[in-house]
């Protein structure tokens, strides 16, 4: 009898454990919804937005049902690759929590047309990607190139400086010497408005140079000039660049030694030359200047030694 009643108590109490364990396993299998728009997918996970979160983590399984509902009434389905789960792409979803709390997917169902419109998204992502990266390797290439020519810039500006320093120091000490011997003199003209030097002239001033450099310790003296029509800033202006671009034929082509050359004079319209006819005196005054000087102490040593 006491047997009897004890086999039936752990009848009962199997019983209520096999309902908790019933239980238990209808919740876990609870089935759960949600719609939304793929955000991302890496490998078996993908992150939903939904309307209730933003960030909604799926998991995927080898046993998830994928198809694309087709028809008027979206009653029928066709099979589909996870491949087709690609961002941009509206999906329902049904599964279930796991022990993590997490969407285990057992079915995903999507519009064909929503695919299409994803698929052209992300055509589209990847043409601008592709011509983002074109655009940002053109731009480092152009930064590179840039940084090449500040530098070149840079050496340039202390090659200038050097030379401008070497000049002023060749013009003080010049100045400091009280008389001088001009030993040949060319005048370039120029055309009104007009800053280049003209090729005929070449020859005159390569012959200049040549006789300086039989001259011991010669200096070349060059100073611009400008016609008095105009302004006078412009004047200024013309008579300075015509001076510059005689210096740097005679450093750049006759091989004057910057050392022998004192600084270019910008005259403007200073020291007019007087003529006859109007065109003439323009003609005459839009000039430059270059001497080749000996100073006197230098060619009375010269003698001295002779």
């Amino acid at each position: 009898m006491i047997r009897t009643k004890r086999s039936s108590a752990l009848a009962r109490v199997l019983a209520l454990v096999a309902v908790a364990l019933a239980g238990t396993a209808s919740y876990a299998q609870e089935n759960i919804k949600a719609e939304g728009i793929i955000k991302a997918r890496s490998g078996a996970m993908m992150i939903l937005e939904t309307k209730e979160n933003p960030k909604l983590v799926v998991h995927l399984t080898d046993t998830t049902d994928v198809a694309q509902v087709q028809g008027m009434l979206k009653a029928r389905s066709k099979d589909m690759s996870m491949a087709a789960l690609i961002p941009g792409l509206p999906v329902k979803v049904e599964g279930f929590h796991d022990t993590q709390n997490e969407l285990v997917a057992t079915k995903v169902r999507f519009k064909g047309n929503d695919l299409e419109q994803a698929q052209a998204i992300q055509a589209g992502m990847h043409e601008t990607q592709v011509r983002t990266g074109q655009n940002e390797a053109e731009l480092a290439k152009q930064k590179e190139e840039l940084e090449k020519q500040q530098a070149q810039m840079t050496e340039q500006e202390k090659k200038v400086a050097a030379n401008k320093a070497a000049i002023a120091a060749n013009s003080a000490r010049f100045g400091q010497l009280d008389e001088y011997y001009i030993m040949d003199e060319v005048t370039v003209l120029f055309a009104n408005g007009v800053t280049k030097l003209d090729p005929k002239y070449q020859p005159q001033l390569r012959a200049l140079a040549d006789k300086a450099k039989t001259v011991e310790g010669f200096m070349v003296e060059v100073k611009g000039y400008a016609s008095s029509s105009g302004s006078v800033a412009l004047n200024q202006e013309l008579s300075e660049k015509r001076a510059n671009g005689v210096v740097a034929y005679l450093l750049q082509q006759c091989n004057v030694p910057m050392t022998n050359m004192l600084a270019p004079g910008a005259m403007g319209e200073s020291r007019q030359v007087a003529a006859g006819q109007k065109a003439d005196t323009e003609a005459e005054n839009r000039r430059v200047v270059v001497r080749v000087l000996q100073n006197k102490a230098i060619a009375g040593t010269q003698v001295s030694s002779n």
